[in-house]
C-alpha cells in the first residue's frame, strides 16, 4: 500500500505538470487539451501522454501538428520520467525552460517548427541519456553550445533553418571543436544558420556519421585531405552555399557508402578527382557554380568517363564552372542510371557525341551557355524519357531535327540563340506533351506551323529574332492556357485575327518589328490576363479599341510606329501608360499628356452622348435595384436553410492575389523539411505561413521526377474549374521554369491515412460515416456534376484531407482523367497499387466506374483499418476477398478492433451499419464495371445507413 500510494502521489505530480502546461497554451484550435486533458479522465489516458508500465509514471509526452499557440511551462520539469518530448510543428514560443534541464531520462527532444528564440540551451549538454535533438526551423540566435559535445549518447542532431551565426570574437557562432566527441552520432544537421568560420577537422573524425548536413552557412576554409579515410558509414554530405575553398580531396573516395555529395555555391578549384569513379553507390553530385577545371593533358572531360563506374548514378550537376573541354564519348556509359545532366555554362567545346542517344533515361538535358557547335544528332531520338531539352546559347547549326518529334514526353525545348536554319518541323506539334517552347535569336524561315497553335497544353511560345513569314491564323485562338507569346522581329504579314481574344490566360504578346496590318480586333479587350503588349514597328491602322480599357492587369503597352488614328483610349490601364507608347502614328488625338492633337467633337456630337449616358445611368440604377433586391432574397433564403444545402452545392469562386515563389519560400522557412506535410509520387507538400498569418498547403512538384511536370499541368487543368465543399481549394498556383506549385487550402487535421493508423488518433463509426459520405459527394460531382466528366484516378486515404471541422475533401489530382465526349480513355499511368480498378490495371482503360471501384476498397479500409497492401495479402487473397468471406458469419473479424468492442453497449446496432457499409463496398468493388453502382446510389445508401444507425442507438 505504501508503495502504490507513493506512486499515485507521484503521478498527480506529472498531472499538475501537464496541467500548468494547459494554462500556458494560449491557442488550441482543435480543441484536444480543452476536451480530452481533464482531471476526471485517467492522466494516462490523455491524448499525447504516455505512461510507463512499471511505475505507471509519464514517460512521453506527444502533441505534434496540433497548432498549439503558447510557452512551455517550467513545470514539465516534474515530469521526473519523462523520456520523449515531441512538440513538434506547433506555433509554441519563448525560451525552452531550465527546468527541464532536471528530466536525466530525456532520450529525445523534438521542437522544431516553432517560434522558440534565445540560444540554445546549453544545458543540454546535462541530459546523459539524449539521443534525438531535433530544434531546427525557429528562431535561436548565438553560438551553438560547446557543452553539446558532451552527450556523448547523441545520436541525432538537427539545428538547422535558425539565426545561429558569429559574434565578435569570430570564434563565437562557429561549430564548436567538442562536436567531434559525438561519437555515436550518426545525423548532423546545422544547415540554413549564419555560421561562420572553419569546419572542426574532429567532424571528419566521427566514424559514425550517415548523414554531414552544413550547408548555406558562410563557413571558409579547406577540407582536410584525409576527410574520407575515417568516414566509413558516411551516406550523404551536403556542404553547399558556402565560402569552402581548395580542392576535393582525392581521399573522399574512402568513404565508399556515399550516395550523395553536394558541394554547390563553393569555391572549390582544382580538377574534379576521378577517385569519385570508385563511389560505386554514389546517386546524386552537385559541383555546380565552383571553379572545378579539366586536367590539362586532354580536351576530354576525362572526369566524366571515371564516373561512368557510378553505376547509380542519376544526377549529375556540374553547371557554372570553367570546365573548358569537350563531352567525351564515354558519357553514352551512363545508360542505364543517369536522369539529370546540368552543364550549363562550363564552357564545354565541341559537338554533342552521337552516344547521347544511349542515356535512356535521362529525363533533363542541359546544355545552356557554353561553346558547343555542330549539329543536335540523330541519335537524339533515343532520349524517350526526355522532358526538358535545354540547349540556348552555343553555336549549334543545321536544321533543326525532326527526331525530336519521338521525345513524346517533352514538356519543354530550348534551342534558343544558336544558329539553326530553314523551317521549323512541322511534327513539333505532335508532342501533345509540349508546355514550352524557345526558338527565338536563330536563322529560322518559312511560316509557323499551325500545328503549334493547336498544341492545347502550351504555355509559352518564343519565335522572336527569326525570318518567319505569312500569316497568324485563326489556329492562334486555339491555344487556351497560353500565357506568353513572342513573335516579334520576324516578317509576319496580315491583319491580327479575332480569334486572338480566347486567349484569356494569356499575360504576355509581343508582335512588334513584323509587318503586321488592317485594324487592331477589339476582341483584344478579352485578354483578360493581359500584362504586357507590343505592337510597337508594324504597318496596322485604324483605331485603338477602347475594348483594351478593361484590361485591369495591363502594365506595358506598346503601339509606336504604326498608322493608328482616331482618340487613344482613357480609362483602365490608360491612366498610368506614357506618350512613348503612341509616339510615330497617323493621326491619333487625345489627352494632352499623351503629345497628340486634342480630338475635336462636335457640340451635336457631345450633346448626343450626354443623352446616352443618361439612359445608360438610369437604366444601371434600375438593373443595381433589381439585383439587390433578389440577391438580399437569395441570401435569406439561403440563411433559412440553415447550409443545408451547402452540401452539395457549389462554392462560391473566390479570387485570389498571385503568390509569388518568394512569398512561398518565406511562408515555409526555405522549404524547410520541419515544414513538409508529406511526399508523394511527383513532389512534397509543404505547409506554410504567409506574412498575414493566412495558413497554406504548397504542393511543391518535383521537376527531376519523370511526370511532374505533366502532373502539374494535370491538376491545374483539372482543379482551375472545379468548385465543391468537399474538393481542396485552390488558392493560387506558383510556375517558372524550375519551379511548379499549386498553393491550397490548408487542411489542419490532415489526411483520413494519419487518422486511421496514427496510434493517438480515433474515428468512431459516425464519423468515418460522414467522412466517406462526403468523398463520395466529391465523386458524384466529379463525374456528374460538372461540364466534362472526371476521374480521380488515384483515391486512397493519403489523398482524403480533414480541415477543422472534420469535413473531408479530395485531394491531388495529378493523374487525373477528363473524359470529354468518351465514356472511357486509355492510360499508362498507373495509380496506387491495391485501390485499382481491373480494367485500369490491366488494360489501361478509364472510366468513372475505376473511382467506384477505388471508393469500394477505401470504405472497407476505413472501417477495417487494413491496408489493401496489407501483408496478409496474397496475390490470390485480397481485401475484397477476407471481407467478402468474413461479411456471413465472422464480421467481427474484420471490422476495426477499437470500433467494436464486445462490451459496446450497442454492439449489434454497429455491427449491422459496418455490415451494410461492407456490403456496399463490395457492390462499389465489383470485378466488371458495368456491375458497380453509381456514386449517387451510393450516397443514398450511405446517408440511409447513417440514419438508421443514430435511431437505433437513441432507443433504450
Amino acid at each position: 500500500m505504501a508503495c502504490f500510494a507513493r506512486t499515485e502521489t507521484n503521478l498527480i505530480t506529472d498531472q499538475y505538470a501537464l496541467l500548468a502546461f494547459k494554462t500556458q497554451m494560449k491557442l488550441d484550435p482543435q480543441n484536444i487539451l480543452v476536451n480530452n486533458w481533464s482531471t476526471t479522465t485517467p492522466v494516462c489516458n490523455w491524448i499525447g501522454v504516455s505512461c510507463g508500465v512499471r511505475h505507471q509514471r509519464i514517460t512521453a509526452l506527444n502533441l505534434p501538428n496540433m497548432n498549439l499557440s503558447g510557452a512551455i511551462s517550467p513545470h514539465l520539469g516534474n515530469l521526473s520520467f519523462l523520456a520523449t518530448l515531441k512538440l513538434d510543428n506547433n506555433n509554441l514560443h519563448g525560451h525552452v525552460p531550465v527546468e527541464l534541464a532536471k528530466l536525466r531520462r530525456l532520450k529525445k527532444i523534438d521542437l522544431q517548427s516553432n517560434f522558440f528564440n534565445g540560444e540554445i540551451p546549453s544545458w543540454f549538454g546535462r541530459l546523459p541519456e539524449l539521443q534525438h535533438l531535433n530544434m531546427s526551423n525557429n528562431n535561436f540566435s548565438g553560438a551553438i553550445p560547446a557543452s553539446l559535445g558532451n552527450i556523448t549518447s547523441l545520436v541525432m542532431m538537427r539545428l538547422s533553418s535558425n539565426y545561429l551565426q558569429g559574434h565578435i570574437p569570430e570564434e563565437i557562432g562557429a561549430i564548436p571543436q567538442e562536436i567531434g566527441n559525438l561519437h555515436n552520432l550518426t545525423f548532423l544537421d546545422i544547415s540554413s544558420n549564419s555560421l561562420r568560420g572553419l569546419i572542426p577537422g574532429t567532424v571528419f573524425n566521427i566514424t559514425t556519421i550517415h548523414v554531414l548536413l552544413l550547408h548555406g552557412n558562410y563557413l571558409s576554409g579547406t577540407l582536410p585531405l584525409s576527410m574520407g579515410l575515417w568516414l566509413p558509414n558516411l551516406e550523404i554530405i551536403a556542404l553547399g552555399g558556402n565560402y569552402l575553398t581548395g580542392i576535393l580531396p582525392d581521399s573522399i573516395s574512402n568513404a565508399s557508402r556515399i550516395i550523395e555529395i553536394t558541394l554547390e555555391n563553393n569555391q572549390f578549384t582544382s580538377t574534379i578527382p576521378k577517385s569519385l569513379g570508385n563511389l560505386e553507390l554514389l546517386q546524386r553530385l552537385d559541383l555546380t557554380g565552383n571553379s572545378f577545371t579539366r586536367e590539362s593533358s586532354s580536351m576530354e572531360l576525362s572526369f566524366i568517363t571515371s564516373l561512368t563506374n557510378c553505376r547509380q548514378l542519376t544526377y549529375l550537376w556540374i553547371s557554372y564552372n570553367p570546365l573548358d573541354g569537350i563531352l567525351p564519348v564515354s558519357i553514352g556509359n551512363f545508360s542505364t542510371s543517369l536522369v539529370h545532366l546540368l552543364a550549363n555554362y562550363g564552357e564545354i567545346k565541341g559537338n554533342i557525341p552521337n552516344q547521347i542517344g544511349n542515356l535512356s533515361r535521362l529525363a533533363f538535358l542541359e546544355l545552356e551557355g557554353n561553346d558547343i557547335h555542330g549539329f543536335i544528332p540523330t541519335t537524339i531520338k533515343g532520349l524517350w524519357k526526355l522532358q526538358i531539352l535545354r540547349l540556348p546559347q552555343n553555336r549549334i547549326r543545321g536544321s533543326i531535327p525532326s527526331e525530336l518529334c519521338y521525345l513524346r514526353s517533352m514538356g519543354l525545348l530550348d534551342l534558343s540563340k544558336n544558329e539553326f536554319d530553314n523551317s521549323v518541323p512541322l511534327c513539333l506539334g505532335n508532342i501533345t506533351s509540349l508546355r514550352y517552347l524557345y526558338l527565338d535569336f536563330n536563322k529560322l524561315t518559312s511560316i509557323i506551323p499551325k500545328k503549334l497553335w493547336v498544341l492545347k497544353d502550351l504555355l509559352e511560345l518564343n519565335l522572336s529574332s527569326n525570318s518567319f513569314i505569312g500569316n497568324l491564323p485563326p489556329e492562334i485562338g486555339s491555344s487556351k492556357v497560353m500565357t506568353k507569346i513572342d513573335l516579334s522581329r520576324n516578317q509576319l504579314s496580315s491583319i491580327l485575327p479575332g480569334t486572338i481574344g480566347g486567349l484569356q490566360d494569356l499575360s504576355t504578346l509581343f508582335l512588334a518589328h513584323n509587318k503586321l496590318q488592317g485594324p487592331l480586333p477589339e476582341s483584344l479587350g478579352d485578354l483578360i490576363s493581359l500584362e504586357f503588349l507590343d505592337l510597337s514597328y508594324n504597318n496596322i491602322s485604324g483605331t485603338i479599341p477602347k475594348s483594351l480599357e478593361v484590361l485591369l492587369h495591363l502594365k506595358y503597352l506598346n503601339v509606336s510606329y504604326n498608322k493608328l488614328r482616331g482618340e487613344i483610349p482613357n480609362g483602365g490601364p490608360f491612366v498610368s501608360i506614357t506618350y512613348q507608347s503612341f509616339i510615330s502614328n497617323d493621326d491619333l488625338c487625345g489627352a494632352p499628356r499623351w503629345r497628340v492633337p486634342l480630338c475635336k467633337h462636335s457640340s451635336l456630337q457631345r450633346l448626343s452622348k450626354k443623352r446616352v449616358l443618361l439612359v445608360v445611368y438610369i437604366s444601371l440604377a434600375i438593373g443595381i435595384t433589381v439585383l439587390a433586391s433578389t440577391s438580399i432574397f437569395i441570401l435569406m433564403r439561403r440563411k433559412r436553410r440553415n447550409n443545408i444545402a451547402t452540401e452539395n452545392g457549389l462554392l462560391p469562386t473566390v479570387i485570389h492575389g498571385r503568390i509569388t515563389y518568394y512569398e512561398l519560400r518565406r511562408a515555409t522557412h526555405e522549404f524547410n523539411e520541419s515544414n513538409l506535410l508529406g511526399v508523394g509520387s511527383v513532389g512534397s507538400v509543404y505547409k506554410g505561413i504567409l506574412a498575414e498569418g493566412t495558413h497554406l498547403a504548397i504542393k511543391v512538384f518535383n521537376l527531376r521526377l519523370e511526370g511532374a511536370l505533366k502532373s502539374f499541368d494535370t491538376e491545374c487543368e483539372v482543379l482551375r474549374n472545379l468548385r465543391h465543399r468537399n474538393l481542396t481549394k485552390v488558392i493560387s498556383s506558383c510556375s517558372n521554369l524550375d519551379f511548379k506549385a499549386i498553393v491550397l487550402e490548408y487542411m489542419p487535421n490532415g489526411s483520413l491515412e494519419k487518422w486511421l493508423y496514427s496510434h493517438n488518433y480515433f474515428l468512431d463509426i459516425l464519423q468515418r460515416l460522414d467522412i466517406m459520405i462526403d468523398v463520395a459527394h466529391a465523386l458524384d460531382y466529379l463525374h456528374h456534376g460538372y461540364s466534362i466528366p472526371v476521374v480521380h484516378c488515384d483515391l486512397k486515404p493519403s489523398n482524403v484531407l480533414l480541415n477543422e471541422h472534420m469535413v473531408a475533401h479530395v485531394s491531388d489530382f495529378g493523374i487525373a482523367k477528363l473524359l470529354g465526349e468518351e465514356s472511357n480513355v486509355l492510360t499508362k499511368t498507373l495509380a496506387t497499387l491495391g485501390y485499382i480498378a481491373p480494367e485500369y490495371g490491366s488494360e489501361g482503360l478509364v472510366t468513372t466506374r475505376c473511382d467506384v471501384y477505388s471508393y469500394g476498397i477505401l470504405l472497407m479500409e476505413t472501417f477495417t483499418r487494413t491496408k489493401p497492401c496489407d501483408e496478409k495479402f496474397t496475390e490470390d487473397f485480397s481485401l475484397k476477398q477476407w471481407v467478402d468471406n468474413s461479411l456471413r458469419n465472422a464480421i467481427l473479424q474484420v471490422i476495426d478492433a477499437n470500433l467494436v468492442r464486445p462490451k459496446d453497449e450497442h454492439l449489434t446496432v454497429k455491427v449491422q451499419c459496418v455490415a451494410s457499409v461492407m456490403e456496399l463496398a463490395l457492390k462499389c468493388s465489383a470485378e466488371l464495371p458495368k456491375e458497380r453502382i453509381s456514386m449517387r446510389e451510393v450516397i443514398t445508401t450511405l446517408q440511409k445507413t447513417r440514419v438508421e444507425f443514430l435511431a437505433n442507438c437513441s432507443r433504450p
